[in-house]
């Protein structure tokens, strides 16, 4: 998955349905609002909300400074 792909546009967080970011240097898209990271595994992301994994302070830090936007229309 890459920062221009158009799947990025459409796909939403499945518990919160707000954006997500992706984080292409951890294979994921992130939601900083939930502090929750899903996998990205083959190209495809896993957004079941059991798929997401909490994230701690220091790594919502990192992953907020160093992500890129998803695109949004």
């Amino acid at each position: 998955m890459t920062p221009d792909d158009p799947l990025l546009r459409i796909l939403v967080c499945p518990l919160d349905k707000g954006p997500l970011t992706l984080v292409p240097a951890a294979d994921a898209l992130y939601n900083p609002r939930l502090r929750r990271r899903y996998p990205v595994v083959d190209g495809v992301p896993q957004l079941l909300p059991s798929s997401g994994v909490p994230v701690p302070d220091d790594e919502h830090e990192r992953l907020v400074s160093g992500a890129e936007p998803s695109p949004r229309a």
